[in-house]
């Protein structure tokens, strides 16, 4: 396997980790972040979404080369970078399999109800909005081509490094209460490990990359404080949080998330399956 990722981030390289190819190509907008993704044992390319620039012959002669690709690169205004420049490429390459990585916000509000693969998207900000288009975009080309595309819809991600105890730490969490409210969540690993089982099976389709335990974000705050063995922090209504705009938006889409899909098609068994097992992980990593 030798595989390509569009944007060799967070979920990404946990995707690299899991599939364990002969060779990677991913990446990176600037060329500050060449070095890093270097030394990640990838070889790094500069993609900035403009279909002129001098270095995306180099991306191209890679595309040609590469088994499977990893898309993990957000939508804008234009549409999906990857497809706009490197669309044609992609269809002359003919890899084995793409996985696109979206966001679960591409369903909206359900009023704190379940929703599946099969469920109505209703999205509520502008980005998911924007991921709506460009998952449409990635199955027309699908169809189109005959490239099985597997677009995992991925919840609130944590993990090493992204957890909820550094600012706890730091006593700069709180615990916005919302009634109802529910977010729905996944470990970096568990990405890894869905990703890597889409590309490997060639999988077509949607799936719901999330654990099995959609929780109220007081209780996560709640948990994270007694393993750390301190005072939850103070709970603040959300009508009365000092909230940015757009973290303002998540509290407007409530929603639980089914996997069935995950695990009945791709055989996955998460190795978090809630965030208490995450957390616990997370901790134990950093004591370590």
């Amino acid at each position: 396997m030798d595989l390509f990722c569009f944007g060799l981030g967070y979920s990404a390289r946990f995707t690299m980790d899991a599939l364990e190819p002969e060779s990677v190509w991913g990446t990176t907008r600037s060329a500050e972040g060449l070095h890093a993704m270097a030394a990640l044992g990838a070889m790094p390319l500069l993609f900035d979404g403009n279909a002129g620039a001098p270095h995306n012959g180099a991306v191209s002669d890679a595309l040609a080369e590469a088994t499977h690709v990893l898309v993990s690169i957000a939508p804008d205004e234009t549409g999906d970078p990857v497809l706009n420049v490197f669309g044609d490429t992609l269809s002359e390459a003919g890899p084995n399999s793409i996985c696109y990585l979206s966001t679960v916000g591409v369903y909206g509000d359900h009023d704190g109800g379940w929703v599946d693969e099969t469920s109505e998207c209703r999205p509520v900000s502008k980005r998911s909005k924007q991921r709506v288009e460009a998952e449409n975009a990635w199955l027309s080309f699908a169809e189109t081509t005959g490239i099985p595309v597997s677009i995992v819809r991925l919840s609130g991600i944590y993990g090493p490094g992204r957890g909820p105890f550094e600012k706890i730490r730091r006593g700069t969490s709180r615990r916005i209460i919302k009634d109802g409210q529910v977010f729905n969540r996944i470990h970096g690993e568990d990405i890894g490990q869905i990703a890597a089982a889409a590309l490997r099976q060639n999988a077509s389709g949607v799936f719901n990359g999330t654990d099995d335990e959609p929780a109220a974000p007081q209780d996560v705050i709640t948990y994270a404080a007694e393993l750390l063995g301190v005072e939850p922090p103070e709970e603040v209504r959300f009508e009365a949080a000092n909230m940015s705009p757009m973290a303002r938006t998540f509290y407007g889409e409530n929603k639980r998330v089914k996997n069935d899909k995950i695990k009945n098609e791709l055989g996955i068994t998460l190795a978090y399956p809630t965030y208490r097992e995450g957390l616990k992980a997370i901790l134990a990593a950093e004591n370590d």
